[in-house]
């Protein structure tokens, strides 16, 4: 029995707030369990320097990420004097993973900043940072073809991220915090709704795993993203 009393293939509820802030040009809060995200998107008429220097086409799109002060049990200092590793992969990945989701030549010169800013922590912040923000990229997109300044075809697919691992032995998806701290293996799996995989990033903490495990672990990862990519199609 998992600490929460979930069977280990079932996701944490998930709850979308969409506008959530008066100012962005689309926003979003994500709920997942006791996990809250504040996903949201910016437009810009500009594209970064290296696109330019590299006389590329099209646009970019970016993500920025933030724990709150008071999103843990302890406070987390605020990273005014340049971020942490951490900080810089999960934001990395979060790029990764929109980029995906769009055909970015179609993007005409514009960059769109993603900002992710976790309110609550309870394990799967990266995940619920891609899974919402997903849908505060694809209401900026939608807001940007209506007014015609982008073609319809620059949005290709949703994308979305979820936690599985082995706790107890026991391979399960989403991970809660508690479920996180204590896991042999730890793993994040983002995805496209056509099932093919955009990034994995999985680590045995002290004890390593089998093909097998690993299996197991991406059959849960695609089940519980088939769930995730339903309720981000209602958006």
């Amino acid at each position: 029995m998992r600490i929460d009393s979930r069977q280990i293939d079932e996701l944490r509820k998930i709850n979308i707030i969409p506008a959530f802030l008066k100012q962005a040009y689309s926003s979003v809060l994500i709920e997942w369990g006791k996990t809250r995200v504040l996903c949201s998107a910016t437009v810009a008429e500009e594209i970064p320097q290296w696109m330019k220097n590299e006389k590329k086409k099209g646009g970019w799109i970016t993500g920025e990420y933030q724990l709150l002060p008071t999103s843990t049990q302890q406070r987390v200092k605020r990273e005014r004097n340049g971020l942490s590793g951490r900080t810089q992969e999960v934001q990395r990945l979060i790029g990764r993973s929109l980029r995906g989701a769009c055909n970015l030549e179609k993007l005409e010169g514009l960059t769109i900043y993603i900002d992710c800013d976790v309110i609550d922590a309870d394990g799967g912040t990266r995940c619920a940072s891609i899974t919402g923000s997903m849908i505060a990229l694809k209401k900026a997109l939608s807001k940007l073809i209506d007014s015609g300044r982008i073609e319809p075809a620059v949005f290709v697919q949703h994308v979305a991220a979820v936690s599985v691992g082995v706790v107890n032995g026991t391979p399960v998806l989403d991970l809660c915090y508690i479920e996180d701290k204590n896991a042999e293996v730890d793993m994040n799996v983002v995805m496209s709704d056509d099932s093919r995989i955009i990034e994995v990033q999985g680590t045995a903490e002290g004890k390593s795993f089998t093909r097998n495990d690993l299996d197991i672990m991406l059959g849960l990862a695609e089940k519980g993203l088939k769930e995730i990519f339903q309720i981000q199609k209602k958006f």
